[in-house]
């Protein structure tokens, strides 16, 4: 397998290790092996050197230890082995590697973490999302591994589950789904389309507005962050979310987002701002913070949803009135002592007043006075209050005289 970017001899390397050791498969597996079919069969542009991922039957580590007599140390850097998960990192000429012992896993309960244990390539490959995502060049044989159809579904544009229990065994696997989906461009397979219906038939996590957090398995709770997060920050998000929208398939992290007709607009606005997107994906939640603290959501993010429940009852009860001198909004907002992220947040629901708090977040809080408390000693006036007093004053007229 030709792999642009790649130097022959580092695969020649890689081959050389295995036949020495007697390993009977050394294989190629994930994403570049479906990336270079798409680049070889199908045209699509090649996307750079990746990641190499490989699966070893046999000890993984024992085959970097030849690779390395037989190579040298001026070759290869950075190994880090993982002994509990059969695997090391290494750099070779270079180019970075994967390498892990063949794995085999089952499911003990749906959406649970599965139990791994040693296996075969066969099995390795068994246990992989998609039937494009099933296919593994063998180093040792040199040829191509496409037990489960792969090939046909990629010269298709389909997406299709490996088994009949994919989504009940992991049903994170419906968000990669949206993922895939969206940067490929593939449709998915019809009967991967009736096997997600089925299981948010039988979902049996009803989360709804009030529900605690333990409502769902920990595992799957961190999954569902860690692939809504890829879904977010690498893919095309718009067509993603839409998928998962068209799937029914957005009640696997709220029911409320699965109606959500502001989202598109409000991930715009929070791109325009430099936001992250995961808090803003969650605005559209019946319960924002309950869910976040569903989906383990970094800590500081939590406190944003939080401020952001505070400021829009505040926008309620007590903010300004809307043509209120920027200097009125400017020492409102302060006074409540809201980091500008959340403001910012709250821009993107576009509330009524969401201009005043936009102008505040652009350019109202960045004013200063004139002067300093320096200048203003120099020309005479004694430390004290009202130093601070005439500073405010200065800044407040620089900041109506900016309407």
């Amino acid at each position: 397998m030709d792999l642009p970017g790649v130097p022959s001899s580092v695969l020649e390397a890689l081959q050389g290790a295995a036949r020495a050791l007697g390993i009977p498969r050394l294989a190629l597996v994930g994403g570049v092996v479906r990336d270079q079919l798409l680049h070889q069969r199908c045209g699509r542009a090649w996307s750079g050197v990746p990641d190499l991922d490989w699966v070893v039957e046999g000890d993984a580590a024992a085959l970097v230890a030849e690779l390395c007599r037989q190579v040298g140390s001026e070759r290869i850097s950075g190994v880090q082995e993982h002994g509990a998960f059969g695997t090391v990192a290494l750099q070779l000429d270079d180019i970075p590697l994967d390498l892990a012992t063949a794995r085999q896993e089952s499911y003990p309960a749906p959406a649970e973490n599965p139990v791994v244990q040693a296996g075969t390539l066969q099995a390795d490959l068994a246990r992989r999302d998609f039937t494009v995502n099933a296919m593994a060049f063998d180093l040792v044989a040199g040829e191509l591994i496409d037990l489960h159809h792969g090939s046909e579904d990629l010269e298709s544009g389909l997406l299709r589950f490996l088994h009949a229990c994919s989504v009940q065994d992991d049903p994170t696997r419906v968000i990669r789904a949206a993922r895939y989906a969206a940067r490929l461009g593939f449709q998915l397979a019809q009967e991967s389309s009736e096997q997600i219906g089925s299981t948010m038939d039988q979902w049996p996590w009803a989360w709804r507005q009030g529900d605690p957090a333990a409502a769902a398995p920990p595992a799957l709770a961190t999954r569902l962050r860690m692939e809504l997060e890829r879904l977010l920050e690498r893919e095309p998000w718009p067509q993603a979310l839409d998928l998962l929208e068209q799937w029914q398939a957005l009640p696997l992290l709220d029911p409320q987002l699965q109606n959500d007709p502001r989202r598109t607009q409000r991930l715009n606005w929070a791109q325009r701002l430099g936001l992250p997107l995961m808090p803003t994906f969650l605005l559209g939640a019946a319960d924002p913070v309950a869910v976040a603290q569903r989906l383990q959501i970094p800590g500081t993010q939590l406190q944003w949803l939080q401020q952001c429940g505070e400021l829009r009852d505040w926008l309620v009860d007590s903010s300004p009135p809307l043509e209120a001198a920027p200097s009125i909004w400017s020492s409102a907002i302060e006074q409540q002592g809201w980091p500008p992220e959340v403001v910012a947040l709250v821009v993107t629901l576009k509330p009524k007043q969401w201009k005043p708090l936009l102008r505040w977040w652009g350019r109202w809080r960045r004013i200063q006075a004139p002067q300093t408390a320096r200048d203003l000693i120099a020309a005479g006036w004694q430390p004290g209050l009202a130093i601070g007093a005439e500073l405010r004053r200065q800044r407040s007229a620089a900041q109506d005289c900016s309407r």
